[in-house]
């Protein structure tokens, strides 16, 4: 396999480039850099952390002919909604603007005026089964083994996989972080990033971490929500409703990185929080539809993986197994609740697929995860 694919949002990004501007977020090395260079062409692309283009930014000096502009990391740049507005407003449509960036470019505003109704959001993900066209029992379990990001899933190396991991971590804590963040402690900051691959799938105790960094709970809790910020982790709540007994705070964590994970089963499980999560964000920032990704437990211990819900209500709930297995008891519970719904039971190596008598429906993982994007 090659890395020569066409990223899932280009189309969508030229159409969007016709009405507004384009804000494309989301985790280093998804592929942001390749994609704008794609469409912009290099002449016409100016990253803020290149010296080189980050003096021409500052001076005004934007490159003349070509078709679109692409600004590469400008949130990092303290009055960039200023910059981008004063931009969109002169040039209109003559100049369609493309705005890249590694972190929720809504949260780094950093003051000036809003750029409210000029630019459409778009969330870039990693890899998925979709985009890869992934057929081949070899070719999902590298994915399952490397991650989605492009650097390792294309080296197809494990050895390349751990040195890129390392280098990622690193780079985000030295250089992301602080160009963005005000925080005391760096070396907290890491040891956090490497404890958290550990504590996937499971609630995220707040006050263990703190105990486990020595630190208080509200340095815990800021580092998880600046983590979050640069798409390093993400979070889903529980999901609760008056029909279920559902605890209604605790909150799982997974990575953008699914290779992070050690335990296989646990790595399974992210894998599919990131596919879901990028079907998700597609469908709200493409289709403007209000979505959640969200998980079941209940006060009596019944838990289910997934549970999507539309306009608030659930529409599809999703069991992960490693292996084939019977139809969990919180599975066949939760969708006796919602008869309405559809569920799934998937596998990561499992071969058994069939329809239950109450409508769950039993499959290798790759067959429901082709459906998405």
């Amino acid at each position: 396999m090659e890395n020569a694919h066409k990223s899932y949002l280009h189309d969508q990004i030229l159409e969007d480039l016709q009405r507004k501007m384009v804000f494309v977020a989301g985790a280093r090395q998804t592929g942001k850099t390749s994609l704008a260079l794609r469409i912009a062409s290099k002449k016409n692309y100016l990253n803020w952390d290149i010296d080189a283009d980050r003096e021409r930014i500052l001076k005004r000096q934007w490159p003349s002919g070509g078709k679109i502009l692409a600004l590469d990391e400008i949130h990092k740049y303290k009055n960039w909604r200023n910059l981008l507005k004063g931009l969109y407003d002169d040039w209109k449509k003559e100049k369609p603007i493309l705005v890249t960036g590694s972190a929720k470019l809504d949260y780094y505003r950093r003051g000036g005026d809003s750029l409210q109704g000029r630019y459409h959001l778009l969330r870039m993900h990693p890899l998925s089964v979709t985009e890869l066209k992934i057929s081949k029992e070899s070719e999902w379990k590298s994915l399952l083994l490397l991650g989605g990001f492009p650097e390792p899933f294309f080296s197809q190396s494990e050895k390349e996989t751990k040195r890129w991991r390392r280098e990622y971590r690193a780079r985000l804590i030295k250089e992301e972080i602080s160009s963005l963040e005000n925080i005391q402690d760096y070396g907290n900051m890491e040891l956090l990033s490497i404890r958290l691959p550990e504590l996937v799938a499971s609630p995220l105790s707040i006050n263990s971490l703190r105990e486990d960094l020595q630190t208080s709970h509200r340095t815990v809790a800021h580092y998880l929500d600046i983590l979050e910020r640069l798409y390093f982790i993400f979070r889903i709540s529980p999901f609760g409703a008056p029909k279920i007994r559902a605890v209604k705070k605790e909150q799982k964590h997974y990575h953008l990185d699914w290779g992070l994970i050690e335990d296989s089963a646990k790595r399974f499980e992210n894998l599919v929080a990131c596919h879901l999560l990028k079907w998700v964000n597609w469908e709200e920032d493409v289709k403007g539809e209000d979505m959640e990704l969200r998980y079941f437990r209940d006060i009596d211990g019944r838990e289910v993986d997934f549970v999507i819900l539309k306009n608030r209500k659930p529409i599809l709930c999703v069991e992960c197994k490693w292996d084939d297995r019977d139809i969990d008891p919180s599975l066949n519970y939760f969708k006796k609740k919602f008869p309405e719904i559809e569920a799934w039971q998937i596998s990561a190596v499992g071969k058994k697929d069939y329809e239950a008598t109450n409508g769950i429906r039993v499959s290798p993982a790759r067959i429901f995860l082709q459906r998405f994007i």
